[in-house]
Formats: structure tokens, C-alpha cells, sequence
């Protein structure tokens, strides 16, 4: 059935069911600057652009046959005969002034209420009161219904490449640099016992397999299923020998979020990449790591000498695969040297390990684990999947990157001003960081949760000081900060 949820997919449902605190909801809001006529458009107008963009995607019109993961079937999209825009689509304002950080209140707030699974997985908030006559879009989608590239896409489906509102060119401009999509060659070449709970699920899998006659991806050519399972060993391995080490960013988390938005041009991030021998997304992460150690060293905390663990999340959707929706995504796990204290040699290291990561095949391991459980009925694998995949012991933080339209954007005339991205806690992880590349301007959204990280403005802080101790060592920087920086 081709509308069925997929294992990953489903694993998005069976986070929120194992704790309530893991709101899987995906998004971030959109800023205009105000019509060319001032003010904002109306929520009808509004409503009714939507139900014409979205007659291309079934999906915002559909429900779960079931709420929660069956035992021996995977949910699957049904029509929604009771769908309603209305129900989707709703209008709210900021009390004056409407400043950067009552927004930010705002979005914390949206992305804290869980949807409801009796609807189609969706809601968009027509935002006005914005300062200076702006006004903003917050939406936020499910993750059992499309990640985090599949969203821009569909995002970009709504708005328009030029100020005139009427027609919209079916072609997104060319996405900036991005986070590795596909590494190739072996991962680590050592072999382990399968501990549980992922013996279950590969054993389950095999049967399965069998008794069905069909092939599993994973192991569809010999050499592709030698790599893939060297990839899964070194997952086993890093979750269950050497683990994420434990640090007050792995707690008992609740529903209710903070946000909080860093900005820079990414003209000054491509200059530092040129200048010290990293990549865009090298430099994202040291500026993330100067940010989490500014943190850590704020709470009187020791930094663990080999660093913190990131998930970093990896596109598999080529562009023949826009406007699919669905989770097309696996991930590197990369060690983030919190205790180095010299932003150059952070910076070296992390490039270093990216490296090394994108040429070992790393990303295999959990889609080979993945591709396994497809196999498998949920009542077997779907709970063990969850708490392997999102387990604090192989990650401390989620640090996502995806890639946004390089050119201006509209709707009913309006410039795009920004984009403010935000990505779902997994339980016991209390940060995490989405960073979203529009119209060369970069935007970090920090999602934190609220009970556990009071001092989300250090982080905060911590990624603006990074991204100037790397700016220091580049000569023309200066310039770019004075002509770009907003």
C-alpha cells in the first residue's frame, strides 16, 4: 500500500507515545514585510491560497487510519472526508511592539501543543503585529509526514519567485550547500553480538524476509549488504560500548519549549570556509560546539574530553524526489570537541571528522537498521526502533542544516524577509538546533526544552561569540559583517 506509513516514519508516532515531553512537530515560522500596500493579508486570503497550492499534495487532506502504531500493521493516509481548512488555517497577533523576542515566545509556544491525530498532521497560524508593519506564517507539520527538506519544498510550493501574486513557477531556485547526502565506502570493519533490543529486530526481520521471499534493501547486492553491515556494527557499537557521554543536556524533558534565532550571512560563513579549509556546514557545527561549550561551562560542568555527540541528519531526496513527502533522511553522528578551546583547531577537527565519517560510509548504519525493521511487523520492532534511533546514549543534541531557496520569495506580493526553522526534542534531549539557509541569509533556530534550559540565551550567545572567533581569523570579514550582517 503506497500511502503506509514507512518503520521511519511511524517511529516519528511511537517517540511521542514513549514520552510525552517528544512533541514531534516540524517547522518554523516565516516573516513577510508588510503588503505593498501595507499591512497583512486575511486569514480568508489566506486560506484560500492554500487550498489552491495544496491541491497537489493528497497528503494535507488526510488522516491516520490509526492514531497509534498497530501490532501487526503500520498505519496508513486515509482521505479526511470531514477536512476543513478552517480547522487548519488560523489567525492570531502579537501584543505591541511585536518584537524579535515576543516572536520568539510565540513560536515556542506553537511548537509546545501536540497536533491532533484524528486530522489530517498540520496547522498554519496567520501571525500580524509583528514590528514595523511585518507580518509572519508559522506552520508546523508532523514528522511521521514529511522531514525537514521535504517541508521546505512544500513550503516553497506556497509562495512565489516573483512580488506579483498571480501564477507560481513550479521551480524552487538552487538550495544552498547542504549536509552530506550520500556517503559511500565501508564504515568500521568490526563485527559484534547484536545486543538487544536490536536482536529482536533484525532477527524478526530475517523471518520475515524468508517467509515472504522478497529481498530487503539493505541486502539487495552482496557488497552493498557487506557495507551496510559494517555500518550497523559501528552504530551497535557507538550506542552500546562507547556511548554519548551523559551531561545535564540528556534529562527528562517535558511538552512546553523555549526558541531562540541566531542570524548571520552565509557570504561570512562560505568566507570562513574558504579561509580555513572547512566547509559551510564545518563551520555550522563549530559555531554550534563554541555554542554548547559557552553552556556547559555556564552550568560549572566538566566538558567530556571527546567531545559531545550530534545527530546530524542526512537528505537522501534527490530532486526527483521533491514534493514527495514522507522521511527520506538517515544520519551521521558526529563528536563535537566541546573542550577545545581554540576556535581554529575546533573548526580543523570537526572538518576532519566529517570527513572521515562521509568516507566510511557511517550514514549506512541506520538505515540499514531501518530497512531491517521494514520487514518486520511493529508489534516486534517499532517501540526497540525508537528508543535505539533517538537514545541518549548515541546522541546528546540534534543539529539539523537544511537548504532554503537561494533567491527572494513572496506571497500576495510581500517579500519573504526570514525564515525561522525549528526541529522536534527526542525524550531526554533538551536542545536542539535547525539551521535553514534563505536568500543568502542564515538563520540557527534553538529549540530548547523549557524546565531544563532556563539559560537558552547563553547558547544562544555562546554560537554568536563562536561565529565571531572564527570571523577574526578571516581578513575581509569585517566587510561582510558591516554590508551583510542584519
Amino acid at each position: 500500500m503506497p500511502d503506509t506509513l514507512t518503520a521511519l516514519d511511524a517511529t516519528f508516532l511511537e517517540l511521542e507515545e514513549l514520552d510525552g515531553g517528544a512533541l514531534m512537530n516540524i517547522g518554523g515560522t516565516m516573516v513577510f514585510e508588510p503588503l505593498p500596500g501595507g499591512g497583512a493579508p486575511t486569514i480568508e486570503d489566506v486560506r484560500a491560497h492554500l487550498a489552491v497550492r495544496l491541491e497537489r499534495l493528497a497528503r494535507y487532506s488526510q488522516r491516520l487510519s490509526s492514531t497509534r502504531v498497530g501490532d501487526w500493521s503500520w498505519p496508513h493516509w486515509t482521505d479526511d472526508e470531514g477536512f476543513d481548512i478552517r480547522s487548519h488555517v488560523y489567525h492570531q497577533a502579537l501584543p505591541a511592539p511585536g518584537s524579535d523576542v515576543q516572536l520568539c515566545d510565540w513560536t515556542a509556544n506553537f511548537f509546545s501543543h501536540q497536533l491532533d491525530r484524528t486530522r489530517p498532521l498540520w496547522e498554519m497560524v496567520l501571525l500580524e503585529g509583528l514590528e514595523h508593519g511585518r507580518w509572519a506564517l508559522g506552520w508546523k507539520t508532523h514528522h511521521c509526514m514529511v522531514d525537514g527538506v521535504g517541508s521546505v519544498d512544500v513550503i516553497d510550493l506556497m509562495l512565489d519567485s516573483e512580488p506579483s501574486p498571480n501564477g507560481h513557477e513550479d521551480q524552487r531556485p538552487p538550495a544552498d550547500e547542504r549536509l552530506p547526502t550520500e556517503p559511500a565506502a565501508p564504515g568500521a570493519r568490526r563485527t559484534v553480538p547484536l545486543p538487544h533490543p536490536l536482536e529482536s529486530i533484525v532477527q524478526a526481520a530475517r523471518a520475515g524476509a524468508s517467509s515472504a521471499g522478497a529481498g530487503v534493501r539493505a541486502v539487495a547486492h552482496p557488497i552493498e549488504a557487506i557495507d551496510r553491515s559494517r555500518a550497523l556494527a559501528e552504530l551497535i557499537v557507538r550506542d552500546e560500548i562507547v556511548g554519548a557521554p551523559h551531561t545535564s543536556l540528556n534529562v527528562p524533558i517535558g511538552p512546553t519549549r523555549r526558541y531562540g534565532v541566531v542570524r548571520v550571512p552565509l557570504a561570512e560563513l562560505k568566507a570562513i570556509g574558504r579561509e580555513l579549509g572547512a566547509s559551510v556546514n564545518d563551520v555550522v557545527l563549530a559555531s554550534c560546539a563554541a555554542g554548547l561549550r559557552s553552556l556547559l561551562l555556564g552550568r560549572g560542568e566538566e566538558l567530556p574530553a571527546h567531545g559531545l555527540r550530534a545527530m546530524v541528519p542526512m537528505n537522501l531526496r534527490g530532486e526527483s524526489g521533491r514534493l514527495s513527502l514522507g522521511n527520506q533522511v538517515t544520519s551521521l553522528f558526529v563528536d563535537l570537541p566541546v573542550a577545545q578551546p581554540d576556535p581554529r583547531t575546533r573548526l580543523q577537527e570537526i572538518a576532519v571528522s566529517m570527513k572521515r565519517l562521509k568516507e566510511s560510509g557511517a550514514g549506512e548504519g541506520a538505515r540499514a537498521l531501518i530497512d531491517l525493521a521494514e520487514v518486520s511487523p511493529p508489534i516486534v520492532v517499532q517501540a526497540a526502533l525508537a528508543r535505539t534511533l533517538f537514545a541518549s546514549r548515541l546522541f546528546n543534541v540534534t543539529i539539523t542544516n537544511v537548504p532554503g531557496s537561494r533567491a527572494p520569495l513572496y506571497a500576495f506580493g510581500s517579500l519573504l524577509r526570514e525564515v525561522h526553522p525549528f526541529v522536534p526534542l527526542a525524550a531526554k534531549h533538551a536542545v536542539g538546533v535547525a539551521v535553514l539557509s534563505y536568500n543568502g541569509l542564515v538563520t540557527f533556530g534553538i529549540s530548547a526544552d523549557s524546565g531544563s534550559v532556563p539559560d537558552l540565551d547563553v547558547l544562544a550567545y555562546g554560537i554568536e561569540d563562536g561565529l565571531e572567533e572564527l570571523g577574526a581569523l578571516v581578513p575581509d570579514i569585517v566587510k561582510i559583517h558591516q554590508e551583510m550582517r542584519v
